[in-house]
């Protein structure tokens, strides 16, 4: 397991998750104390996807613009 400080993985990230990738696990440490642990993913595609289609809303009744001039219609509104 690799020991960086957290200035050093801001300097350096691209490099070591790239390191966390082929399989090392990593301790970001501030101040002399360990903040975070990052260690490879054991199983990519568990992991589910975010981007996908999205949910169609489908609501019944009057559009909104046609519900609008209803109601300027019954109030006389010009």
């Amino acid at each position: 397991m690799k020991t960086v400080t957290f200035t050093e993985f801001r300097r350096n990230a691209s490099q070591l998750l790239s390191d966390v990738e082929r399989g090392e696990a990593l301790v970001i440490i501030r101040h002399g104390r360990p903040i975070a642990e990052v260690t490879p993913v054991s199983e990519p595609s568990a992991i589910p996807a975010w981007k996908g289609p999205a949910l169609r809303l489908s609501v019944g009744g009057a559009s909104l613009a046609t519900a609008i001039l209803e109601e300027r219609a019954d109030e006389d509104v010009p």
